[in-house]
C-alpha cells in the first residue's frame, strides 16, 4: 500500500537566493514546515562565490537563507533547527560571531560538523528547518 504525500508540498524559489546548482530546490514547504537546502556563499546575481574571509561567506550564506525564508513568508524567528557544515572547525568562533547577528532571542537548535570538502571550495554551508 502506497502512503499519501502531505497535502501541501510547495517548492520555494526566489531570485534573491542562488539558483540550485543540482537536482534540488532552494526550499520545500511541507504543510507549515520549510526545509531550506544547504546554502553556500554564492552571490545570487552572478552565481559566483563571494570573496573574503569565512565571516564574509557566512554573512552571504545567511542573507541567502533569509531570502528563501522571506519567499515562504517567514524569517529567522521561524527557524527551529540549523546545521552548520564547516571545512575547518577552527572557523567555529568567527562563524558564530556572524551567526549571532541573524539569530537572537529564542535561538534554534543547532549542530556543527567539520567536513572534508564542500561545493565550490566553500568554507561553510548552512541548512535549516523553519516552522510557522
Amino acid at each position: 500500500m502506497q502512503s499519501q504525500p502531505p497535502t501541501r508540498r510547495e517548492r520555494i524559489k526566489t531570485p534573491d537566493a542562488p539558483a540550485a546548482i543540482g537536482p534540488y530546490c532552494q526550499g520545500l514547504l511541507v504543510g507549515e514546515t520549510l526545509y531550506v537546502s544547504g546554502q553556500i556563499a554564492l552571490d545570487p546575481k552572478t552565481g559566483d562565490m563571494v570573496e573574503g574571509d569565512v565571516q564574509d561567506e557566512t554573512a552571504q550564506i545567511l542573507d541567502n537563507v533569509g531570502a528563501v525564508l522571506r519567499a515562504a513568508d517567514m524569517d529567522f524567528a521561524h527557524v527551529v533547527q540549523v546545521t552548520l557544515f564547516l571545512r575547518e572547525m577552527d572557523d567555529y568562533a568567527p562563524v558564530n560571531e556572524v551567526y549571532a547577528r541573524y539569530f537572537s532571542g529564542a535561538t534554534p537548535a543547532r549542530e556543527a560538523l567539520e567536513v572534508g570538502k564542500l561545493p565550490r571550495e566553500a568554507r561553510v554551508e548552512i541548512s535549516c528547518i523553519a516552522v510557522r
